[in-house]
């Protein structure tokens, strides 16, 4: 399954641009705002090392891990309260990581809606938009738990009062502007909201999208802003999205000579994809054949066992034990039959823990 990311924005941000940067999609920008309608696309994670393997096993079929990107059509705040975009919400609180679009450039033709440029407030305003959601989630959950609680069984109270306690903190810190990811929640209290889908529990990245002018000194501008607004679960990138929207549209060969005229070393899906990896604590292992060459994204720290059941359940199930070799042993080697003749191939058990470029041929039972 594609990890899911939902781009949101203020009205004029870019949002639909920088969509369309990164699904090389052509969705309409500009007029793009109802509260019922959602632009949906995909996007491949570039791996050189999936490249690497394609030209060695020259296999059937490469897969690349993919993110599926949702560029909602409608303020959040519209969202939470309700009324016809309830399916919108239903798919925005489903994605594994928000991404927000905040306006850095300036053009005359589109007026902000807030009529000037300022991207601490917009950061300010979009951070409350998610506590007045989550506000309103933890509102409609108190009624319901304080009347399980009076009809509850003893053993099922003290599990209610709990929840009930969290619920109230996560409320007063909120109400103090304070975002569920930054309010430092251990495992047990992450396990009792994960039903909830808070929004701003969600990590968070920041795209301040700037004008072409702005390109040289991109860098300064992004290191300015992540010291200032950057947090662990909160990261900040500023990008060109006119500009990030005619590189998606460009051939291999194009891209290189497109960002070397302007000073760039990656585009920005590569850039986006890099730090939501980060921010989520995503890792690749690879399985490499003459079938298909293909990554598999799992959380950092994953022991083998659970990595198998990426690949289906029953390997989880039946695990055995996982061949294992870095991919850049194999690359070297070139073959599996060499890296065993040469005791380069580990064989390891359902706790190892998996690295990230590991190629990993699982031996199983069921």
């Amino acid at each position: 399954m594609a990890l899911g990311i939902g781009i949101i924005g203020l009205s004029g941000s870019g949002r639909t641009s920088i969509f369309n940067a990164l699904t090389g999609n052509t969705a309409q920008t500009g007029g793009f705002g109802g509260a019922s309608a959602a632009n949906v696309g995909m996007a491949m994670v570039p791996d050189a090392r999936l490249d690497a393997f394609t030209e060695l096993f020259n296999p059937k079929k490469t897969t690349f891990a993919e993110i599926q990107y949702l560029d909602i059509g409608a303020s959040v705040k519209t969202l939470a309260k309700g009324g016809g975009a309830g399916e919108l919400l239903t798919k925005l609180v489903g994605v594994d990581s928000l991404l927000n679009v905040v306006r850095a450039f300036e053009d005359p033709s589109i007026p902000h809606p807030s009529g000037s440029i300022d991207v601490a407030r917009d950061i300010s305003e979009m951070n409350l938009e998610l506590i007045f959601s989550d506000m309103a989630i933890i509102e409609k959950r108190f009624n319901r738990i304080a009347s399980s609680i009076r009809g509850a069984k003893p053993e099922e109270k003290p599990r209610l009062l709990t929840e009930q306690e969290l619920l109230h903190r996560l409320r007063d810190n909120l109400e103090k502007d304070v975002p569920i990811r930054e309010q430092g929640l251990n495992e047990d209290e992450q396990k009792i909201i994960v039903g909830y889908q808070f929004l701003s529990a969600k990590p968070l990245i920041t795209v301040v999208n700037i004008g072409e002018a702005d390109l040289p000194r991109s860098k300064q501008l992004e290191d300015e802003y992540n010291q200032q607004f950057g947090r662990p679960n909160h990261r900040l990138i500023a990008l060109c999205g006119k500009l990030e929207m005619d590189i998606s549209g460009l051939d291999e060969a194009s891209v290189g000579d497109f960002l070397k005229e302007y000073g760039l070393a990656q585009t920005g899906l590569e850039r986006v994809i890099q730090t939501s990896y980060e921010l989520l604590g995503l890792i690749s292992f690879l399985t490499v054949g003459p079938d298909e060459v293909r990554a598999w994204p799992v959380a950092k720290g994953s022991p083998a066992q659970k990595a198998a059941g990426k690949i289906h359940s029953d390997i989880e199930r039946g695990f055995i034990r996982a061949e294992v070799i870095g991919y850049k042993e194999l690359l070297e080697v070139k073959t599996m039959a060499e890296a065993k003749k040469r005791g380069l191939l580990r064989l390891e058990g359902k706790t190892y823990t998996v690295q990230d470029g590991d190629v990993i041929n699982f031996l199983f039972n069921v």
